[in-house]
């Protein structure tokens, strides 16, 4: 049986993007600050996370290789992860990127230079919906000429930034990248939009693209809006009856079922960071705030993806407030169980807590089900060797959220 390998992990870091693609979490980009100052992580390097077997593994990266940035918006589509947007040592960027994250021997990036149509303006702290092989932003904070301010309801101008004729602001555009043709579009957008925003979050369920919170100037809303990804019609704002989220920014938003989107941290209206959770029924149209989960576990500016059986993964973030500490940067990760898992799951565990005791047994098993079962005995074999007195925690897969 395989004896689990000395545990490594992603550095710490803050703005960093991550996707889901098969069973595996792949982080990359962000910052994290060191003796006070704030230090791009390495462009060239992917981090990867076997959700099957807790452990995590790094790789290089070549070709169009982007630079060290944060704040970038990231997607997939059919294998490959998009980066969009974020912020480098020259500024905001609106370049785009992709690298095939099926192509384990090599992971090469290629900046898209050839499109067709015209790329949003320099931005970062950006958020999107992925809806039929395409990627559509929304909102962050970025600059414009003067010239291309031709709205003023689509751009809040930073009063305290501006230079010449460029200026600096809050934007609540749609933007449209189609992946099978490598090509923009700017879609003539109906309804009412929400006001301009950044570091807001976005997820999909079908058709529908819902977007929460955010920050323009110095206020962080708690609105919820559902824009039609087909038709490009923004919906009046989703009014609720009972209790919302307070107002914050840099939290995350995942869809976990066709009707349940879970709401997790963030940075409050107060500066406060979060640890809170809230899931808000499509149907029904109304918010629940989760009770059980770890009051010590603020994140703000991480990432939170889907896993497998409706498991939401959250990586990374920082637990203070970056604009005044700017010195709590994470690196571990935090597993919420949204829903029963299945009955062959629960056997998995059980034998992977158990796989001493069992391992006689376990060469009687079929060779694809025994690969299936070894994971899990590393799984929790890392768990274990993470949670020991001497060493902080790197995985939590303790956030059991109630029956939705």
């Amino acid at each position: 049986m395989a004896e689990a390998e000395r545990t490594i992990v992603a550095e710490e870091r803050s703005g960093h993007c991550a996707v889901v693609e098969g069973n595996c979490l792949y982080v990359w980009g962000g910052y994290v600050s060191i003796a006070e100052n704030e230090v791009f992580l390495p462009s060239d390097e992917i981090w990867i996370y076997d959700m099957d077997s807790g452990i995590w593994h790094t790789h290089a990266m070549g070709g169009d290789v982007p630079p060290p940035m944060s704040g970038s918006c990231g997607a997939c589509v059919n294998g490959i992860m998009y980066i969009f947007g974020g912020y480098d040592e020259n500024g905001y960027t609106n370049q785009l990127y992709c690298v095939n994250l099926h192509d384990r021997g090599g992971f090469t990036w290629k900046k898209i230079v050839h499109s067709n149509g015209c790329p949003p303006t320099p931005r970062d702290k950006l958020s999107c919906w992925v809806y039929k092989d395409k990627i559509i932003f929304f909102g962050g904070y970025g600059s414009k000429m003067l010239s291309e301010l031709n709205d003023a309801m689509n751009f809040n101008v930073d009063e305290a930034s501006w230079v010449g004729e460029m200026f600096w602001g809050w934007n609540n555009e749609v933007h449209v990248f189609d992946t099978c043709g490598d090509s923009w579009i700017q879609p003539l957008v109906k309804g009412t939009p929400p006001l301009p925003r950044a570091a807001h979050a976005c997820t999909a369920v079908a058709n529908k693209g819902y977007v929460f919170g955010g920050r323009v100037v110095d206020t962080r809303m708690n609105d919820l809006h559902c824009i039609d990804l087909d038709t490009w019609t923004w919906h009046e704002e989703i009014q609720t009856s009972a209790g919302r989220p307070p107002g914050r920014s840099w939290h995350s938003f995942t869809s976990v079922t066709d009707n349940i989107l879970f709401l997790f941290g963030g940075l409050s209206a107060q500066s406060v960071p979060l640890s809170d959770g809230w899931v808000f029924n499509t149907k029904s149209k109304e918010w629940k705030q989760l009770e059980h989960l770890p009051k010590n576990k603020p994140r703000l500016w991480h990432t939170a993806c889907l896993g497998k059986e409706a498991e939401v993964v959250v990586f990374g973030g920082s637990q203070e407030d970056l604009l005044s500490v700017d010195t709590g940067h994470c690196n571990d990760l935090l597993v919420f169980q949204t829903q029963a898992y299945s009955l062959f799951r629960l056997c998995l565990d059980f034998i992977g807590k158990n796989g001493s005791a069992l391992e006689k047994q376990l060469t009687w098993l079929p060779q694809k089900l025994y690969q299936q079962v070894e994971n899990r005995i590393l799984f929790w074999a890392n768990i274990k060797k993470q949670q020991r007195p001497s060493e902080t925690p790197k995985t939590d897969t303790a956030c059991r959220l109630p029956n939705l």
